[in-house]
């Protein structure tokens, strides 16, 4: 592949109908990408408003296999989620606190199962909802506690314009045969990252979708954390390659801004065109290591709790800037600072060795290869 970049959004044509996709595999990103979806589709809905066509976005976020009683990841998420998006947010949990395999399925676990997806159905048949998403429906699906065959049946009957998420390991294939979208999130582990002596680095790279969206569910998951601990977790977000204007993630940062003022911090840089690999020009590298000087004293600095380096790996595989810089920085980032990179790269920088996760988006299904016209607010 000669070309290395983001292309800006405002040359890319938009789409009025629904998709299902299907986030799957054994890599970490999966909900978060889902809830990254769901902020950026929230930004847009109220961007709407405040135009003479206002338009309100409902989300249901049904989780299973996800009972009261344990904490889990994407909880802080979704508390931020609720008290920034007051009224839009719509929550079911179903299923057990704790793991169980095939061999331990008990008759609560089917009951919980079927309530859930009633209330699937009747949210889909309402028209009420925007985005839905069912959340570790994949292993509810491959244990065996719902029928795929009336999962898929009613999925088919879904409105035009809703969008449907479903995520978790183990997608059964019936589900990825009527999926418009299905990627993968594959695991790399970096087994000497223990050596390093560091934590909190995140990378999510491939050819995928999921990459910048799993990003912003991190973003929420640190504003809810904050939150709960009656603390100012603030945000860095930096983007590279993506100069201009167009991007739903303005949007989806403006309303977390405006929802949670002096705690989201946004800069990009980039022209407002793609950058081709051998043809990179000079403002290129200037904007590059305009923004790296932007995040890296920002990482230093101790401010922020999360920063999140939208972009950056394809900015090192073009040589828009060195790697050594950008590796020593996060050897020494204060401890409690998380740092999330993303982005594809042909070649893996040296940074990748420092990350305690590293999840690949492999690209499976993509409804833009089928000629489909990409949608404000869920593809960018």
């Amino acid at each position: 592949m000669a070309a290395v970049g983001i292309m800006t959004a405002q040359v890319r044509p938009e789409r009025a109908i629904g998709q299902i996709q299907v986030y799957d595999g054994l890599g970490k990103g999966k909900s978060q990408a889902a809830l990254g979806v769901v902020l950026r589709s929230l930004g847009l809905g109220m961007a709407a408003t405040e135009t003479s066509n206002p338009t309100e976005t409902r989300i249901l976020l049904l989780r299973f296999l996800k009972g009261p009683g344990r904490e889990y990841a994407e909880d802080a998420a979704i508390a931020a989620l609720q008290q920034g998006f007051p009224h839009l947010i719509d929550q079911v949990r179903t299923g057990r606190a704790e793991y169980f395999d095939a061999e331990q399925i008990t008759a609560f676990d089917r009951a919980e199962a079927e309530r859930g997806w009633d209330v699937a159905k009747g949210a889909i048949a309402s028209g009420l909802y925007s985005v839905i998403v069912l959340d570790e429906i994949n292993p509810v699906l491959d244990l065996g506690l719902l029928s795929v065959e009336r999962v898929v049946k009613d999925l088919k009957r879904k409105p035009e314009h809703l969008e449907v998420i479903a995520t978790g390991r183990g997608a059964p294939q019936a589900l990825l045969d009527i999926a418009d979208l299905h990627s993968e999130m594959r695991p790399h582990e970096h087994p000497n990252v223990e050596a390093y002596g560091i934590s909190g680095i995140e990378i999510y790279t491939g050819a995928g979708k999921g990459k910048s969206t799993a990003a912003l569910g991190r973003s929420l998951k640190a504003i809810g954390t904050g939150i709960s601990r009656d603390q100012s977790h603030r945000v860095l977000i930096v983007q590279w390659l993506k100069g201009g204007s167009g991007y739903t993630e303005d949007a989806a940062i403006a309303a977390l801004s405006r929802s949670y003022p002096h705690v989201v911090d946004h800069q990009r840089c980039g022209r407002d065109a793609i950058v081709w690999r051998g043809q990179q020009q000079e403002i290129d590298f200037i904007e590059a290591q305009r923004c790296w000087e932007i995040a890296e004293a920002a990482i230093a600095s101790g401010l922020y709790k999360t920063v999140i380096l939208d972009e950056l790996n394809p900015t090192v595989d073009l040589d828009l800037l060195p790697v050594d810089p950008i590796c020593q920085a996060l050897l020494r980032k204060p401890k409690d600072t998380e740092v999330i990179i993303t982005g594809r790269c042909l070649n893996q920088p040296a940074y990748f060795d420092l990350a305690s996760v590293h999840s690949e988006m492999v690209c499976h299904k993509h409804y833009a290869e089928k000629g489909v016209d990409l949608k404000r607010g869920v593809d960018f």
